[in-house]
């Protein structure tokens, strides 16, 4: 099994499905996908790196969070073997209560919102290309898939991020600054 976020969370970078898919076939091993930074995001209607790909893996994980809401869970999709497995194996699943149902009914709707329209998805597209094409443009060095909502501003001093993002506040702009241990030393960034 190969495994594999759909975006990389720290980077914006996108996982190539169509090569991973490849390498798949190749040697008979399925792929699992973490789409939690990918679901209603990327690919045509919002299913993730395997719709922007066009190709199909084998198991998904996501959360009902971030894109769907900023509700508590997530899922897991898959063939029905790989979900009994999941079902009498998985710690977290063993050892939770379940979701309540609002935030299940709340969860539906919003897949139900993603297969009516594209306009949200549509309207990120082209706030995420306009954003990283003016941050370039002011002289700042970005990260990540070109397409990807995900835009890492590369500032490199740990210290320059933790001010950045402070400054950003008072402005009213919630950005975050990552340096080391979570990024590689000489990597802080503020992420967007």
């Amino acid at each position: 099994m190969i495994v594999t976020d759909g975006v990389f969370s720290m980077d914006g970078d996108f996982a190539p499905l169509d090569k991973i898919r490849k390498l798949a076939d190749q040697y008979d091993a399925c792929i699992f996908v973490d789409e939690s930074h990918s679901t209603g995001f990327v690919g045509q209607t919002g299913r993730g790196t395997p719709e922007y790909f066009g190709v199909e893996v084998d198991v998904i994980n996501s959360t009902l969070g971030k894109a769907l809401g900023g509700a508590t869970g997530g899922y897991t999709t898959g063939r029905q073997e790989i979900i009994d497995v999941l079902r009498n194996k998985s710690r977290p699943y063993l050892f939770s209560n379940s979701m309540a149902p609002t935030i299940v009914g709340a969860g539906l709707e919003v897949f139900d919102m993603l297969t009516a329209t594209t306009e949200l998805r549509d309207k990120l597209h082209a706030n995420t290309l306009r954003f990283r094409a003016g941050m370039e443009e002011a002289g700042f060095k970005l990260m990540g898939h070109p397409e990807s909502p995900i835009a890492p501003i590369m500032l490199g001093d740990a210290k320059l991020a933790a001010e950045f993002a402070e400054e950003m506040l008072e402005l009213g702009i919630y950005v975050i600054g990552f340096s080391f241990p979570v990024v590689p030393k000489g990597q802080a960034r503020i992420r967007v």
